[in-house]
């Protein structure tokens, strides 16, 4: 967020030699950026998107990731954690994935319990 200068050094100098974020990170980086900088739906996605396409930042199953940014972004009632779930499903096979979440339910490849 370009908020500690120092923090901002430390990163850039760390990211510049190349790093990786797991699917992990990403939830943590969205959910930081909503409730701590107060970034809407949208912004956040853009944010995550920017991540991906970072030439020294290797994010996990970048695929993944950008499947479950567009339906992310496509529908503003979910979290990253659901859409990354579902297409971790969805690559490993694994579906339908069964959720009691009723927006979630609600996308092929989910299962309403």
């Amino acid at each position: 967020m370009r908020d500690d200068e120092e923090q901002l050094a430390s990163a850039m100098a760390f990211v510049q030699r190349g790093a990786w974020a797991s699917h992990v990170v990403l939830v943590e980086v969205a959910w930081v950026l909503r409730e701590t900088y107060g970034m809407d739906h949208s912004a956040t996605a853009v944010a995550i998107k920017l991540l991906l396409e970072q030439e020294q930042l290797f994010v996990q199953d970048p695929e993944v990731v950008a499947a479950a940014l567009e339906t992310y972004h496509r529908k503003p009632s979910l979290g990253l954690a659901d859409c990354l779930i579902l297409e971790i499903a969805r690559k490993a096979g694994h579906l339908p994935l069964g959720t009691f979440d009723r927006a979630l339910g609600k996308l092929p490849g989910a299962h309403r319990l």
